[in-house]
């Protein structure tokens, strides 16, 4: 895509560096639109962590994120300090684009300054806080998948785009091991119980990978032996791919709806086929009987399980290579940041 060069603000969170040394899939994401919106000539200053890794023009007020260090709390004050940063230099900008990690406090800013300030959020928005973002109905929003983008109706979403995927680090495993692999927080909502139940039922070995905290501690330790129900911890992203590409399948029992499940992508582009139940975006990521299988219950999963490990290891791969790729996901922004920045140009010279 031919554009004119972009002068853009990319806020990323300030809970840790960006990309992520182990897991955050909003930094991952953001680290791919920065370096591919560098690649394609535009000037993008990255409002992070000192300890980030880009290929933008980083300004840093904090040397390292709060989550490794827990003298920087309130961590809505360590957000907005970093956003501030941003808008205090919006005349230096196109646009700002704030990557929300809880919530978009950059709302507030929006009719403060005459650049657009667009905002990303990266959970499931609850009602209630659709309806008080709702008092800014002008100030755009991206939504990350359609399951989103339906919650976030009464707002101005000025496109749905679905995360890419780092293609270049999670290569094509055509000769799996015969494991299982749970890889996600440790939480009720992300199915760790219900994946541990797969493994027991179909008589596989399960992988667990994701960093230990109380929930871990407290419900899923009892249940690792060791040998079929396997601890891995928290991994690095090249052991990240090791792991993904070497599953014959991976388990995604969501109990509550995600926006989106950066980790399906992540396994599907290393040709590992994902058996999900149908939860939040699930259907919209899965290709049913391609990349995996979509499940209405734990039992209908279980069922299923053989043939979504049957699935051509090779054409999951080229499948999340088209659909998860970061080129279309850059592609996508550049489209709604030019938008956005010739409205505000016409609106300048009418004033």
């Amino acid at each position: 895509m031919r554009v004119s060069p972009l002068r853009v603000a990319m806020v990323a969170p300030v809970a840790q560096r960006v990309p992520p040394a182990r897991s955050g899939s909003v930094e991952t994401v953001t680290a791919l639109l920065i370096d591919g919106l560098v690649a394609r000539g535009h000037d993008v200053t990255v409002f992070a962590t000192a300890s980030s890794i880009t290929r933008g023009r980083l300004h840093a007020i904090y040397e390292h994120g709060y989550h490794d260090d827990a003298s920087m709390w309130p961590w809505e004050l360590c957000e907005l300090f970093n956003l501030t940063a941003a808008v205090e230099r919006a005349d230096s900008f196109d646009l700002i684009h704030y990557q929300a990690e809880y919530t978009p406090m950059s709302l507030a800013f929006s009719r403060l300054t005459s650049v657009p300030v667009l905002q990303t959020v990266h959970h499931v928005p609850t009602q209630p806080e659709v309806t008080l973002w709702s008092r800014y109905p002008e100030a755009p929003f991206i939504a990350v998948s359609q399951a989103q983008a339906d919650l976030l109706a009464d707002l101005n979403v000025v496109a749905t785009i679905h995360h890419a995927v780092d293609t270049a680090t999670l290569s094509f495993q055509s000769e799996p091991d015969d494991s299982l692999l749970f890889l996600g927080r440790f939480t009720a909502g992300k199915g760790v119980l219900e994946s541990i139940e797969v493994a027991r039922r179909t008589n596989r070995r399960l992988i667990l990978a994701a960093a230990e905290n109380d929930y871990f501690r407290e419900v899923v330790a009892p249940l690792v032996d060791g040998q079929q129900i396997v601890y891995a911890g928290e991994v690095e992203q090249a052991g990240k791919a090791t792991l993904l590409g070497k599953a014959r399948a991976l388990l995604y029992p969501l109990q509550e709806a995600e926006s989106f499940g950066l980790v399906l992508g992540e396994a599907m582009a290393c040709g590992t086929p994902v058996a999900a139940l149908d939860c939040g975006a699930v259907r919209e990521l899965v290709d049913k009987g391609v990349t995996g299988g979509v499940f209405s219950s734990l039992d209908a999963l279980v069922d299923g399980l053989p043939d979504v490990m049957a699935l051509d290891r090779a054409r999951v791969h080229a499948r999340a290579l088209d659909r998860f790729s970061p080129d279309r996901m850059v592609d996508a922004h550049i489209e709604v940041y030019m938008k956005l920045a010739g409205r505000a140009r016409r609106t300048e010279r009418t004033a």
